[in-house]
């Protein structure tokens, strides 16, 4: 069956120029707004259109995007229906998703990590001082312009409010929602996860990033599954032969993936903040507080 292409036509004043990518449930065009400039514009897919829980997600990932305001964050101008429509707004970042740079790369320096690192977790942190839990972080859902050094987090496609009422849950008691390669241990079981949920999703992150490896294999999503239940990570020291970090660095990644949330560091500004000076000593580069941690600090918040 063709897929729709809604090029050309105009949804509550953002001109849809052209269809640049497309997933399970939902199109994505490049569009022209006349106050937002450039911008990108998600529709749901047609067949989902007379789909209760579709579009009950989909408006609830447009509203919890709403809800979120940080500079990493990728920024949400509008959503809604119109002519039996459903779309979300957003602004348009430059750069690529992160899992492309990473596949060209292969793995990034520890600087560039930590960076990068810094930014999603003043992005993430945002999003937990309003009450909401990422709980699919993943590189296919970051922007990362190596340009500029900006990464942006985006899609709170399977986002949950932490106040939110057991009864409006859109999943499942027993089926974990996520990414199995970066999805917290926690999770699996598919009942409701905190902020460490989304600390051990960064570690993971950050652990692939720097080795182009996860901490965990398997040859089946089955054998992958036990071992995040059963077996601790690999070390980072021993991810790559060839590779060897600081140990603080290691120590710092390897808290973040602690199998015991309580045992991760206690929010994701901690978690950056450990990286940061785990990839100082790393490079000998100088120690200076990172912006959002200092923020954190500021702001009351654990760092």
């Amino acid at each position: 069956m063709a897929q729709e292409n809604l090029a050309g036509r105009s949804i509550a004043g953002y001109r849809l120029l052209e269809r640049v990518g497309e997933g399970g449930t939902a199109t994505v065009y490049r569009a022209e707004h006349d106050v937002h400039g450039r911008c990108a514009v998600k529709t749901l897919r047609e067949r989902l259109r007379d789909d209760p829980t579709a579009v009950k997600r989909f408006l609830r990932e447009a509203g919890y995007g709403s809800r979120v305001r940080h500079p990493n964050v990728v920024r949400t101008y509008d959503y809604g229906d119109t002519e039996g429509l459903y779309y979300l707004a957003l602004e348009w970042a430059d750069g690529e998703p992160l899992a492309e740079a990473l596949a060209r790369h292969r793995r990034l320096p520890a600087p560039e990590v930590a960076h990068i690192v810094e930014q999603l977790a003043g992005a993430l942190d945002a999003a937990h001082a309003v009450g909401i839990i990422h709980r699919d972080l993943k590189p296919e859902n970051i922007v990362y312009d190596a340009s500029s050094g900006t990464a942006k987090l985006l899609d709170f496609g399977i986002a949950r409010d932490a106040e939110e009422d057991p009864a409006e849950r859109l999943t499942r008691t027993g089926f974990f929602v996520g990414t199995l390669q970066y999805v917290a241990p926690e999770a699996l079981s598919g009942e409701l996860v905190g902020e460490a949920a989304d600390i051990y999703s960064l570690a993971t992150i950050t652990y692939h990033l720097l080795t182009g490896v996860h901490p965990y294999t398997g040859r089946s999503p089955r054998e992958l599954f036990q071992k995040l239940l059963t077996e601790p990570p690999t070390p980072l020291n021993e991810a790559v032969k060839e590779l060897q970090f600081a140990r603080e660095l290691e120590n710092a990644v390897m808290k973040g993936l602690a199998r015991d949330a309580a045992d991760r560091q206690a929010s994701v500004l901690a978690f950056a903040d450990d990286v940061r000076r785990g990839a100082a000593s790393e490079s000998g580069a100088p120690l200076k507080r990172g912006i959002f941690s200092l923020l954190g600090s500021l702001m009351g918040r654990k760092s």
